[in-house]
């Protein structure tokens, strides 16, 4: 969720908001859950010094509380950000997609301020989490118009794929993005990627493109990663921060005051 709202005019919470048009109506954050668990410490904070923490900072810190209650590392969580007033789901074209190429990956992350280590350290997030078969069902069955499957998937692994992704399936149906250890925050995603067993194609190009492999290979190791995916989230954490007069601190996180 944190991810989400960053890449979308900056980290002002503006993915909480509800309305018909709302960031969180469209189709990429459509499958977004937790927002209850920002909304109950909000109301908790207000009723102890009203007006004094945004949405915005509430979201920060349970980004990083995840991370360590699911066995990942912890760091320091720079706060101050002010909460933004617009949210439209039409600013979230530009929110990295399923099937970007590895270019178009490296662009978005560089277009706000993040280099190619912090997108394969941030995209490390998919440790935890699931997947919609509609996403990488293409991949599956007919990659690319070939009537076959994309090579980049491990042959071993593809019948498992098929098997919770029938071709005509459920595309709502959700499969774990790190197989195995999908409630864990640890490497065993960068090692399913060096094995072929990346569920979304996005993923997957990040070990068969060398641009972006070696730092996948640097991951393979559980110290490099818990220490690079946390500055990495304060670098994002940092973006187009609302501050001052900007924005303001929401009453309720699920509009604007």
């Amino acid at each position: 969720m944190f991810f989400h709202d960053c890449f979308v005019n900056g980290c002002d919470a503006s993915i909480l908001i509800n309305g018909p048009t709302a960031e969180k109506t469209a189709v990429p954050n459509v499958p977004l859950r937790g927002f209850e668990v920002i909304d109950s410490a909000k109301s908790q904070l207000e009723a102890i010094c009203p007006g004094v923490v945004s949405c915005a900072d509430i979201l920060a810190l349970a980004a990083r509380d995840s991370v360590v209650l699911s066995g990942g590392t912890s760091w320091g969580v720079p706060t101050g950000r002010r909460d933004g007033l617009v949210s439209q789901a039409s600013d979230v074209a530009n929110l990295p997609a399923f099937n970007d190429p590895i270019s178009v990956q490296i662009r978005k992350f560089s277009d706000k301020g993040l280099n190619t280590q912090d997108l394969v350290a941030l995209v490390g997030g998919h440790t935890i989490g699931t997947a919609a078969c509609a996403t990488f069902n293409y991949r599956l069955y007919n990659f690319n118009n070939t009537n076959g499957p994309d090579p980049d998937i491990n042959q071993s692994f593809l019948p498992q794929l098929r098997a919770l992704c029938p071709n005509g399936g459920d595309g709502t149906t959700r499969v774990g993005l790190d197989t195995g250890s999908v409630n864990s925050f640890d490497n065993s995603y960068y090692v399913n990627l060096r094995n072929g067993r990346g569920v979304l194609e996005s993923d997957a190009k990040l070990w068969s493109d060398p641009t972006t492999q070696r730092f996948v290979q640097q991951f393979l190791g559980l110290r490099g990663l818990n220490i690079e995916f946390g500055r990495s989230m304060v670098k994002m954490g940092n973006t187009e921060l609302k501050t001052g007069s900007q924005g303001e601190i929401r009453r309720v996180c699920t509009a604007t005051n």
